[in-house]
């Protein structure tokens, strides 16, 4: 693959197509929310799903969607795994859980199929090629070649499913924070999306300057976590937890309290009003030098909030880029506008499917 040109898909056949046509023994690992979307799609392509089953020690006699959960040795007993496809339908980032991933990969043939975490516009080959000159534009955004490599291992997995695109597309963290965000220059914070502090905590690990942060935390249980890690939190000057979502505009709006990665503005379910702010009207003329942006798809929406702060002050971003299908091209090329003058790149920490994908913008 040569990364100084344009990406290139060798197939016109995405993973959903692949599935609808084959005549081998479909079955799911997993069940939840993710499982349920994958079976949407399935229903809408005609996919049949003959089985469903757990990790050994996961199964205790339960069904999911009228069918007994299997464990995996009860398939290999069922199914003859030369003739078997299993679909991933669960997110993981624990090293333990990837192992044994990658060891059913080796024994079967596996996919984890790319559905979005938000809106309805599903990753095919025919959206890919409705899309190519944003993609290929996006792609050229990107600075140096480790981005681009992540970039097309990325799309190449979104169209196949294959894990192992996923597997040649990770980042070191480490690197991340001291060499690209160079933390150890972060003083004022704005952690749009804190959920309990974690990526609070995370950067504290890097940067010993770290004078200011606000963060921003819709969901009422994560909040009340943020809160408590707020109180006790010694190293930071001043830590201001917000309870709202991040918007382009201070508003009320709908929001899904689910204290997971199912909450959210655009999630399904149970939902209750929600203040919405805008970064530069919480700033309110105060600067910051980092943004980081992982909003559950109401980035762009969160970046139109921060104009004021970024033409201001020029700060670093990193903004998720995997929560909607056109995320990894709409995000960047509305960077890019806002941010001629911005070096671009493109890191991903080990996550199946494609997760923690972030778009990081420093300031010449």
């Amino acid at each position: 693959m040569n990364l100084d040109q344009e990406l290139t898909i060798n197939t016109t056949k995405d993973l959903w197509s692949y599935l609808a046509s084959t005549d081998k023994t479909i079955v799911m690992y997993g069940m939840g929310n993710g499982a349920d979307k994958i079976i949407s799609v399935c229903d809408r392509f005609g996919i049949e799903v003959s089985d469903f089953f757990a990790s050994d020690g996961f199964v205790r006699g339960h069904s999911f969607h009228g069918k007994r959960v299997l464990s995996y040795s009860e398939v290999k007993s069922k199914y003859s795994t030369e003739n078997l496809i299993v679909l991933l339908s669960f997110a993981s980032s624990l090293p333990d859980v990837l192992e044994n991933i990658k060891k059913i990969a080796s024994e079967c043939e596996l996919y984890a199929p790319d559905v979005p975490v938000c809106g309805e516009t599903l990753f095919t080959y025919d959206f890919y090629e409705s899309n190519k000159s944003s993609f290929n534009l996006a792609r050229s955004l990107l600075f140096d070649e480790e981005s681009k490599r992540i970039f097309d291992n990325t799309v190449l997995y979104k169209l196949t499913g294959r894990i192992s695109y996923l597997f040649s597309a990770e980042s070191d963290k480490d690197t991340v924070y001291r060499e690209l965000l160079r933390s150890d220059e972060i003083n004022c914070y704005a952690d749009l999306g804190a959920y309990n502090g974690d990526t609070i905590r995370e950067l504290l690990n890097y940067s010993e300057t770290l004078s200011y942060a606000v963060a921003f935390e819709p969901d009422r249980r994560s909040f009340r976590k943020l809160s408590e890690y707020a109180e006790s939190e010694t190293r930071i000057g001043e830590l201001l937890p917000l309870h709202a979502a991040a918007w382009s505009e201070d508003t009320v709006l709908s929001f899904s309290n689910e204290g997971n990665r199912n909450s959210g503005l655009f999630a399904k379910g149970k939902v209750e009003d929600i203040s919405a702010r805008a970064l530069d009207s919480v700033l309110d003329g105060r600067g910051v030098d980092y943004i980081k942006f992982d909003v559950e798809g109401a980035e762009a929406e969160a970046i139109k909030g921060c104009k004021k702060t970024i033409a201001h002050y020029r700060p670093k971003l990193l903004v998720s880029i995997y929560h909607r299908s056109e995320d990894i091209f709409a995000l960047p090329l509305m960077l890019a506008e806002m941010c001629p003058d911005y070096k671009f790149y493109l890191r991903r920490y080990p996550y199946v499917p494609a997760w923690d994908l972030n778009f990081i913008c420093i300031p010449n």
